[in-house]
């Protein structure tokens, strides 16, 4: 009997994409090579309203260009409809400039839906990628880049922001993910030029999809070059993307290596992340795996010890609890081996509960967004231990980009409401309200019912896990009454297996575990294990 970890390749490429992804460097701007006009603007001279909402708009003076903007889109001016086109592009624009970023993306939406038939479809783009600095991809901008064909990113005009629009086009596909786009994605990322600041980006998520694609040679490969830039650190790349792709990084090759059963190596990878990574703790649970299938248990059992510090209440790695149930088991200790499947059974069984009352205490989702607020502010009433599990849960790297997205949209609601008194009685501020609006509607309900998936999936994996200790236990109490299975026997570890030494070198000291845990030994915990398995 072995309790089995799947360290699925897609699953946790997923899992680890970094939130920093959206935030891109800076290329552009708000003025400069980002204004400009396509050769075919205009077919007869716009109307003397038009004129002065774009010398308005020139002089920086958003808020009296947006409104005679309107008045050419309502119709008010006569101008024709490429005019009325100019007047949408210059709309979009001018929100963007004002802050309303959720307004302007509503406008830009109606150009890139016109497609080719709008005069400023390919200027977009560059509005487009402006957009996705400062939004999240929530809000569904990679989509609406995913709209364009990739020839389209070859016009001149696109030269300055090229490498970012190859990048984020080759994530919508990566997104995605039918047939044939993971190598569409691929070949987008392949395209960003190694000195564009996006390159590291790129090369992490070219990583990524290959892993997705279930091909790791290539994926380890794009993975080593992150890593050469780590210690190269050439000067096109921030500090802060240098270490957070190095880091995560190092997690894909260690994954990639464990799942192609190359322990060693994984091993090897998982140990380079630092302490102060935010990965770390997942690095040491998921290495406790990979020194299991080693037999180099005393590692294995010292990482778990880590997890249990106070320094990670705020993290929950409850099959972690279940390893080391199994653990004892592969050596015959079986009255710890059931005291493991105990402490898993007396933690988690009220938290199961607990989570599975909380996915069903509101049926919508937008009433279920307003608890899951209260949820992260600590004031839904939880108690300590389901608040921090909660908690956990909410900190879902996806589920954060719908938060955002909500929140992107709440403030500019309130923006709106301390923005000039006269432009608020206008017909285009009437216009950004609605839209805001509906947008902050659907968009709460949306990470309301992400929120509550989120949480339905971990009271089910908890759920699935009590299963699989109630099946532990049922072996221990077998093996207790000496009806080991052929399975479990050829699985034990005989008395005569001798552990790796614990070798202590000129820099480090050996200390006894008193109960008592000290951050600097976090990491270094060792278990003396001796098996009372019959020897082979």
């Amino acid at each position: 009997m072995r309790l089995v970890k799947h360290l699925s390749l897609a699953a946790l490429a997923v899992a680890t994409i970094a939130t920093s992804a959206n935030a891109a460097p800076k290329a552009g701007g708000k003025g400069g090579d980002m204004e400009f006009e396509p050769e075919n603007a205009a077919s007869t001279p716009p109307s003397k309203t038009l004129e002065r909402a774009i010398k308005l708009y020139d002089k920086k003076d958003f808020f009296s260009a947006s409104i005679e903007l309107k008045k050419v889109l309502d119709g008010e001016s006569g101008d024709d409809a490429k005019n009325k086109q100019r007047a949408e592009f210059f709309m979009g624009k001018t929100l963007y400039q004002m802050g309303f970023y959720a307004g302007a993306l509503a406008y830009f939406d109606k150009i890139v839906q016109a497609g080719d038939n709008h005069t400023y479809h390919g200027a977009t783009l560059k509005w487009l990628a402006a957009l996705s600095r400062v939004l999240p991809e929530t809000s569904g901008i990679l989509q609406k880049i995913g709209t364009y064909d990739p020839s389209a990113l070859n016009d001149p005009s696109l030269a300055s922001v090229k490498d970012e629009l190859l990048f984020l086009l080759g994530r919508h596909y990566y997104a995605k993910g039918g047939d044939g786009d993971f190598d569409k994605a691929i070949g987008l990322f392949e395209q960003v030029d190694r000195n564009s600041p996006f390159f590291i980006k790129a090369k992490f998520f070219e990583g990524v999809t290959y892993v997705r694609k279930y091909d790791g040679k290539p994926a380890v490969d794009a993975f080593k070059q992150i890593l050469i830039i780590g210690e190269e650190r050439p000067p096109q790349y921030s500090a802060d993307d240098i270490d957070n792709y190095r880091e995560l990084a190092q997690l894909q090759m260690a994954r990639v290596f464990y799942s192609t059963q190359q322990y060693d190596t994984s091993i090897k990878y998982f140990e380079k992340l630092p302490q102060d990574s935010a990965d770390w703790a997942e690095s040491l649970f998921e290495a406790s795996w990979a020194y299991y299938m080693k037999t180099l248990n005393s590692k294995a059992l010292g990482n778990i010890l880590t997890l249990d510090a106070p320094y990670f209440e705020n993290q929950f790695y409850p099959e972690a609890v279940l390893l080391r149930a199994v653990i004892y088991y592969k050596y015959c200790l079986y009255d710890q081996a059931e005291e493991a499947v105990q402490d898993y059974n007396d933690k988690y069984g009220p938290l199961t509960k607990n989570l599975n009352e909380i996915v069903k205490k509101y049926d919508d989702n937008a009433e279920f967004y307003e608890y899951v607020k209260k949820v992260r502010v600590g004031k839904a009433g939880l108690d300590p231990q389901t608040q921090r599990l909660v908690m956990s849960v909410l900190n879902d790297k996806t589920l954060l980009k719908n938060f955002q997205w909500v929140d992107e949209l709440n403030h500019e609601l309130d923006m709106l409401q301390k923005s000039d008194k006269a432009w608020q009685t206008t017909q285009v501020a009437a216009e950004v309200l609605q839209e805001l609006t509906v947008q902050q509607s659907v968009a709460a309900g949306d990470a309301g019912k992400v929120a509550r998936d989120r949480v339905d999936r971990e009271a089910r994996e908890l759920a699935r896990l009590s299963r699989d200790g109630t099946k532990i236990k049922y072996e221990i109490l077998e093996a207790k009454a000496n009806k080991v299975s052929s399975d479990a026997v050829g699985a034990r570890v005989s008395q005569d297996h001798k552990e790796e030494p614990i070798v202590i070198d000129d820099e480090h000291f050996q200390w006894r575990f008193n109960g008592e845990y000290w951050k600097d030994e976090l990491g270094y915990y060792r278990f003396k294990i001796r098996s009372r398995c019959p020897k082979q």
